[in-house]
């Protein structure tokens, strides 16, 4: 079975996306500003030199991610999902985990429940109550492992 050339590009992007790179991608995909120039990146970024930002730069336009315009600025031109950014949803200028919608609904769910049911001691109300701590923990925890690996 061959790759398809979309899989392939995905492949390639996903194997050159990483470090100081990765760190360029998600400033820009964070940024509030529709283009980013290489002095922006390499002060906000901390980089020892315009250059590296400029090389990081470069090389996400080589990967067809980002486009350079006439006056050397960068902006975004293809959000792809490989590596972490796959746990990662953007809401504008923010990044969150995925499972941060889970985690707020089934703590929702949960508050909600003792809220109108209390803790009676019957059976399928422990159960329940156990379940519903369950689910919420788990993905809280998910929620915070996610966003500690995030690049920055």
């Amino acid at each position: 079975m061959s790759m398809s050339e979309e899989e392939l590009d995905l492949a390639r992007i996903e194997s050159e996306l990483k470090g100081k790179t990765l760190l360029v991608y998600w400033y820009i995909l964070r940024s509030a500003k529709s283009t980013v120039g290489v002095r922006e990146v390499q002060r906000k970024l901390g980089f020892s030199s315009p250059s590296v930002a400029a090389y990081h730069l470069d090389k996400l336009l080589s990967l067809g991610l980002v486009e350079k315009t006439r006056t050397g600025e960068y902006y975004l031109k293809r959000e792809v999902k490989v590596g972490i950014l796959q746990f990662f949803v953007r809401l504008g200028r923010f990044m969150l985990p995925r499972y941060v919608f889970y985690s707020i609904w089934f703590t929702t769910m949960l508050v909600l429940y003792l809220i109108f049911y209390g803790h009676t001691g019957s059976v399928h109300n422990v159960v329940a109550i156990i379940f519903g701590l369950a689910a919420s923990l788990v993905l809280w925890f998910e929620t915070i492992r996610i966003w500690r690996e995030k690049p920055f």
